[in-house]
Order: structure tokens, then sequence, then C-alpha cells
């Protein structure tokens, strides 16, 4: 079905759309009655193009047919027939009667459609890629009210969808998609078969998106209507596997960070630098810098420049360690005196391997690093 759709276009736009020469005279009625809009609905006017003896001419009609033998007192109802299934109009008596000399083109440059998800609708703005606009086959009556003014409404044909808009609803409106088409539905001499050339449209250059749920009022008419919408991720996974940023962390508290998250072992570096620790051996050097961590790798980045100025920082590679697991330090060559520190604390945590560990105390009766190994690894 089409019961919402998007019409900004002026005069020359529709009579080139609905095959009008360029140069020739565009004849028009109460083409002011309508509106540029971006949410037209069933019961406004629309321009709409019919074919006359004069030749193509542009009429403002309002969507919604009312049959002509509607009484003059009953109130037009304009949802009641805004779309007509093309498989049946040469059965109904509302539609039948006006195939001969009421057949009508509109254009407009996009249409909407809802897709149903359980209690949710979800709009969905359909249109040429290339923004040409849409022209759909349509027919149009008059009907008389109690007062003797003339109305003109017309009807949008429609038919099932085809294979590319199946999942979003299961009619869509008749698209006629190039100029041998229009002529054949215009054609005043056509007589019979007015239901061939009314299926899908397959196109590939017919392409939709989703749009915001607020259209879905009539009275909401904005450029917003056709925007297309971006949901957004409230915990992409990218997230996940994105770095870590450690700010202001000093070269020692990097090792000991590494030695705590895999061993469990609290502050092993300090404990064996009582007399000066890593902090004041190595400022703090890697502000605003990225590290990537696992099993077996730390991997320090910096600018080239701030790695020439550096008296010590870099990578710490693979040795052997007397914890539980292994671990991969990659020590560069920018320090000497870094290495030196560094080795020295993974050479004592080896003693873990040797066979016998006895716990002592220093004189304060505080438990020393091999009481703690004993204690924590039995």
């Amino acid at each position: 079905m089409c019961g919402r759709a998007r019409c900004t276009l002026n005069q020359q736009q529709i009579g080139r759309a609905c095959g009008i020469q360029p140069d020739s005279h565009i004849s028009t009625t109460d083409l002011e009655r309508s509106r540029p809009s971006y949410n037209v609905s069933p019961g406004a006017y629309l321009p709409v193009v019919v074919q006359r003896d004069g030749g193509r001419e542009i009429q403002c009609m309002k969507w919604g047919l009312v049959p002509g033998f509607t009484k003059k007192t009953e109130k037009p109802d304009h949802y009641r027939m805004f779309n007509a299934r093309s498989e049946s109009i040469n059965e109904k008596a509302s539609f039948r009667r006006l195939l001969p000399k009421n057949r009508c083109l509109v254009a407009v440059e996009g249409f909407y459609e809802w897709k149903k998800d359980g209690s949710k609708k979800q709009p969905y703005y359909i249109h040429f890629k290339d923004q040409r606009p849409i022209v759909f086959a349509s027919l149009y009556d008059t009907w008389t009210n109690s007062e003797g003014e003339i109305l003109y409404t017309f009807t949008i044909l429609t038919t099932c969808s085809s294979s590319g808009l199946q999942w979003i609803h299961d009619r869509m409106p008749v698209i006629l998609g190039n100029n041998a088409s229009i002529d054949e539905w215009l054609d005043p001499l056509r007589t019979s078969k007015f239901d061939s050339g009314l299926g899908p449209y397959e196109g590939s250059d017919l392409v939709w998106h989703s749009v915001t749920p607020a259209m879905g009022k009539a009275s909401f008419d904005d450029p917003e209507c056709i925007k297309e919408l971006n949901p957004v991720e409230k915990n992409p996974i990218s997230k996940f596997f994105s770095k870590k940023k450690i700010d202001q962390l000093s070269y020692g508290d990097r090792i000991e960070n590494i030695v705590k998250e895999e061993a469990g072992i609290s502050g092993i570096i300090k404990e064996h630098l009582s007399d000066d620790s890593f902090d004041k051996k190595c400022p703090k050097i890697f502000s605003d810098s990225e590290i990537k961590m696992d099993d077996q790798l730390f991997v320090a980045d910096k600018d080239e420049e701030q790695v020439k100025k550096d008296k010590c920082g870099g990578r710490i590679k693979k040795k052997e360690c007397g914890v539980k697991r292994n671990y991969d330090v990659n020590i560069s060559s920018r320090s000497e005196h870094t290495a030196h520190f560094v080795n020295k604390t993974m050479e004592s945590m080896s003693k873990k391997k040797k066979a016998s560990i006895k716990t002592t105390t220093v004189g304060n009766g505080q438990s020393t690093l091999l009481s703690f190994f004993k204690k924590n690894h039995p």
C-alpha cells in the first residue's frame, strides 16, 4: 500500500516526469491548492497529470477517492479509498467505470512504508537512487456535494511487492518506470486490458532507508522525515578489543602491574628495591602512551623523537621466572642501567625453584620475600 509520500516538486519537474515536453506549455488547474510537503497523507491536495483533448494537464486533486455516486449529503472519507488494488480494478464498480477515461498520474519524490515488528512499526523512505521522481498509476473521479461544489479526488493503484521490498511490506504502489509505460497508461485509445503492465517495479535503482517514527504523525512535516536513521551502538564489540590507555605511569609501575596481573604477587618489584625505587631511577616518560598486553608481550609505543630523548624504557623480553607461569619480558637497549634492575628482580623471583625455602623474618618481625612465596605457593 501507499499512505504517505513526499512531494516538493514544481510543475516543470512534474511535467518532465510525466512525459510533457519541456518546451511545451503546461496547462494547470487549481495548482495553488497544493503545497510542498515531506509528509503528504490522504485528504491533502497533490498535483495530478491527466490526459485531455488538448494534451496532458496538471490539476490539483485530493488524495483519497470519493466515488461520483456517493450521496451528496455524505461526508467524504478520504482514507477509505486512497489505494486501489490493481488486481481487482476490473471487478469493483468504484474503479471499473473510471478505467476508460479517468486514468491519471501522480508524481512524487518518494513514499513511506512501515515494517511491522511485533507491536512496533518502523517507517522506511523509498525512492529512486538518482533522486528522480516516482510516477504512480492512478485513477480519479469527481463528486458533487450538497452545495454544488465539484470535488476532484484520486486513488493510487497498488500491486504485490517486488522481491526487494517484500521484507518491508507485501504491497507497493504501481510504479511506471519509463516513458513507454506512462504513455501506455494514459493512452486515450486504449479500451481494454487496463490491468496489464501494472506489476511490481523490480528495478535495482529503487532504494530505501529507515526514518524517524515521528513522521507517523501527519502533522510532522519537516526534512527530518526523510533523514536516514543511524542506530547508536551502546556497547560496540570493538570496545572490548581496544587498546588500554595508561597516563603518567612510570616504567617501574608498569612492570609491577604485569606481575600483579599475571602472577598475583603483590608488591614484588618495590620490595626488592627498598633502597631506591624504579620511580626514582626511571622517571615518568610514558605519558599518554598506549600499551598492548597479552600472555607473552608488553609493548610501549612512543614517538621516535621521544624515544631518542629517553634514558630508559622500552620493551621487556622473555625470561624464565620462578613463578607459576613464564613471562615474555623484552628489554630494549635504551638503557643498560634499567636492564640491570629488571634482571636483578627476575633473578630473585627464580629462587622459588630451589628445593628448600625457609621462613625468615627481619629485625622488626616483618616477613621477607621468601616467606611470602612459601605462604602463597606451598
